[in-house]
């Protein structure tokens, strides 16, 4: 009888080689093989990936996206489990964010994690079995991506790429107009609340951007993801692009991975995050209640179009309206004798476009089509009502190649 690693080898390579009756022969190898020998083996391949991916971009949170988004929920928490068991496994010293991101997915397993993930999963022998191995194909076939943090391991002040900063009593006051934005059903008010929650964002920004610019070590641009999952992931990847754009940051959609990319300063990622998170939120609820009006007026029922066309139009009138916000409060700062203000701004937005140019050499561009007018109009209207000009940019949204 071959060794565990043997076994669990000859089951993964059989799975992603997509032959089913081979799959299944080699998955009844390994259910009749020595047990101890199979969860060691499993053990070590399951942490062994993933200690791997973290160097190649990959964060605790990207594995749990793209496993929640490929498998079903067991072989999903097996990879959570799994990322665990890596960072227990970790020598020296590891980033604080990775632990936060780690935070609530439970404690240090001990040896016999996987038997009770098993168990907890309440599945026999067979089934636990092959869940794992639909983990390991996945995680062993998940590509290089940008690396926007310092992994762990990685040499101490390799690199000061800025992160989102989430505590704050300025951010607090956003969330809480946003959170306002999100629960009314007057859409002026909404519009009203979330143009002033992009002011506030905006004038933090530019304080921290000038207060970086006499720092002796300046901050560089770092970055961070953001789910765009279906359905209509394209519009959403489109909102993410609207709102970076609005905060002086750059945006790039991996549409096979399920995410868009945002680079840009912490301040203004912090803002992206925010943004487009509640942006989404009262976006789709307009866009329910749009659908709703329609049925009642005997409009056409053609849901996907319209949706589709409506969340297009919505990302594109809300990014011109917060880029109007943030425009207004950078004259406001200049007017105020910020002289240097804009030359550090020009500077900054250099720096994020070279850090797009360095991760990303080989973007492409998407054209955006509208396959329902009315869909279009409600959603433009749902965006703003009266303030917006009538000539909205009309930007593709950014893919990597």
């Amino acid at each position: 009888m071959p060794d565990g690693d043997v076994l669990v080898r000859e089951a993964v390579t059989a799975a992603r080689a997509a032959d089913v009756r081979a799959a299944e022969r080699a998955l009844d190898r390994l259910v009749v093989g020595e047990p101890d020998a199979v969860r060691s083996a499993l053990r070590a391949r399951l942490t062994g990936v993933v200690g791997r991916l973290w160097p190649r971009g990959w964060q605790p949170v990207d594995l749990d996206r793209i496993a929640a988004r490929r498998l079903d929920p067991r072989a999903a928490r097996l990879v959570r489990d799994a990322a665990v068991a890596q960072r227990a496994e970790l020598p020296g010293p590891v980033p604080g964010w990775f632990d936060e991101q780690l935070a609530g997915w439970g404690g240090p397993p001990d040896g016999d994690w996987l038997d009770r993930w098993a168990g907890g999963a309440g599945v026999d022998r067979i089934t636990a079995l092959r869940d794992a191995v639909d983990a390991l194909v996945l995680l062993e076939s998940l590509p290089p991506i940008a690396v926007l943090r310092p992994p762990p391991g990685a040499p101490a002040g390799a690199t000061r790429a800025g992160a989102p900063r989430t505590g704050s009593p300025m951010l607090d006051r956003v969330r809480a107009l946003l959170a306002k934005a999100e629960s009314t059903t007057f859409p002026a008010e909404a519009e009203a609340l979330t143009g002033k929650a992009q002011e506030l964002m905006a004038r933090h920004s530019i304080d921290q951007a000038l207060l970086d610019d006499t720092a002796e070590r300046p901050g560089q641009p770092g970055g961070l993801r953001l789910a765009t999952e279906a359905p209509y992931p394209g519009a959403k990847a489109l909102l993410v692009q609207e709102v970076a754009a609005a905060n002086r940051c750059e945006s790039v959609w991996s549409d096979d991975l399920g995410f868009a990319t945002v680079l840009g300063y912490p301040a203004d990622l912090a803002a992206v995050e925010l943004l487009y998170t509640s942006l989404l939120v009262q976006a789709t609820a307009a866009m329910l209640r749009g659908r709703g009006e329609r049925r009642s007026t005997g409009g056409s029922r053609r849901t996907k179009a319209y949706d589709e066309s409506f969340l297009n139009a919505f990302a594109l009138r809300i990014g011109e309206r917060l880029r109007e916000a943030a425009e207004a409060a950078n004259r406001a700062a200049t007017e105020a004798g910020a002289d240097r203000l804009l030359p550090v701004l020009a500077a900054r937005s250099d720096a994020v476009r070279q850090r797009l140019d360095t991760l990303f050499p080989g973007t492409t561009r998407g054209r955006l089509t509208v396959r329902d007018a009315e869909g279009w109009s409600s959603g433009t209207a749902a965006a703003d009502r009266a303030s917006l000009r009538p000539d909205a940019a009309r930007r593709p949204v950014r893919g990597r190649r």
